[in-house]
């Protein structure tokens, strides 16, 4: 008999694929360029050169076995070293190579992580808006997600609702900064205030809550946002990172679980990932792509692109009365929409080829989130269809 688990999920596909999907057909009637997709979080800037030109040259001189071969289960230990190093000297942490582990980017790195710190039947909490893979991502390790509701003022974490979620049986808490769907950046201030909550909760429960920070857009941050790095401020805490956003590399898969040297077991925790490998099928990237990652850490490519097209999105957005937290980073933003229903509304701006995604999936109800990676041309030539669709749809406003 197949497994019902999977077979119920085909009745509940991501949304986000299927507007891609319907974007790219839509574009082949129209044309692409007609298209106004803002559905798929898809880099739209290319790889720094200098990736480029590590790769081609560990092809032309290095070593076949050692480019092409099995790297070690916990990852290349000169790569490893190196991400310690340059997480040291960017963040003022204590690295070891020890505490690294190679993953296949942020989705490989975090179930990793989610399956270092929890058994079957205990719980993580994440904060809304959240990104709907965390569903999957942490269910089907056999933990069980829980939401805390948003507070939609700011984004920031909701300290009232998180108090009322808290339970004995939370081993981990699960953030996302700078997010995704909201483009919020969490502030010094609330990071502060979250390690003071879980270092009381370890106390009154007697036992580990690990901070994992999910942190794909770290290096995507706006003019003036506080953007702290979250393993300073807490010791059991582990970064789940990729190399997908800030060098526009989301096809290679590459990524690391960085463990806090300070936290519980902080010694064995990454070296536990690769017994972890073996149960869920993870035998550790590819070799090329760690070691060209390796020689260009500290590097990125042009991100500069998304601030500018941010700005042009907020500044129309809130002209036509959209009600709109402006975003800290990422290449997100999410509007409340002009009505309750952001699935109806979202349905009515495919009519005039705007593909925006509802938020119900978010854990929001009633907005929508709109990826702005793409040319900043199409940004501007959206924006007039964007009123118009506002002018007919919701003429009363």
């Amino acid at each position: 008999m197949i497994n019902e688990t999977y077979k119920k999920m085909l009745q509940g596909k991501s949304i986000i694929r299927e507007l891609s999907e319907y974007a790219s057909a839509r574009g082949q009637e129209i044309g692409y360029d007609n298209v106004f997709d803002y559905s798929l979080g898809n880099p739209s800037v290319p790889c720094p050169q200098a990736y480029t030109d590590a790769m081609a040259e560990l092809l032309k001189t290095g070593d076949p076995m050692d480019i092409h071969g099995y790297s070690p289960s916990l990852g290349i230990e000169s790569v490893r070293k190196a991400v310690a190093d340059s997480l040291n000297q960017r963040f003022g942490m204590d690295y070891e190579a020890k505490h690294i582990f190679m993953a296949s980017g942020a989705a490989g790195a975090l179930a990793h992580a989610f399956r270092c710190v929890t058994s079957p039947g205990d719980e993580i909490l994440t904060f809304a808006p959240y990104f709907p893979e965390y569903g999957p991502y942490v269910n089907l390790s056999g933990a069980v997600l829980r939401v805390v509701p948003a507070s939609t003022e700011d984004f920031q974490v909701n300290f009232q609702a998180l108090e009322q979620v808290m339970n004995e049986k939370v081993m981990a808490v699960l953030i996302n900064t700078p997010n995704n769907p909201s483009g919020i950046v969490y502030s010094t201030e609330t990071i502060e205030k979250l390690a003071d909550f879980l270092e009381t909760k370890q106390k009154e429960y007697g036992h580990d809550i690990f901070l994992i920070s999910d942190e794909p857009y770290r290096e995507i941050v706006f003019k003036g946002a506080d953007s702290p790095y979250v393993s300073r401020f807490y010791d059991n805490s582990i970064s789940c990172y990729s190399y997908s956003k800030s060098l526009s590399l989301p096809g290679e898969r590459i990524g690391y679980v960085a463990v806090n040297p300070r936290c519980t077991d902080g010694d064995v925790l990454a070296v536990m990932c690769g017994q972890i490998s073996r149960g869920i099928g993870h035998n550790c990237p590819p070799s090329s792509v760690q070691l060209a990652v390796s020689k260009v850490l500290g590097q990125t490519s042009d991100l500069s692109v998304y601030e500018t097209n941010m700005n042009l999105l907020y500044d129309a957005l809130v002209r036509l009365g959209f009600q709109v937290v402006k975003p800290g980073g990422t290449f997100y933003i999410f509007p409340k929409a002009l009505e309750d229903s952001a699935g109806a509304f979202c349905v009515k701006a495919k009519k005039y080829d705007l593909i925006l995604v509802p938020s119900d999936n978010f854990g929001v109800p009633g907005y929508f989130r709109m990826a702005y990676c793409i040319d900043t041309e199409k940004v501007k030539r959206s924006i007039p269809v964007l009123e118009r669709f506002v002018k007919e749809e919701y003429p009363d406003r």
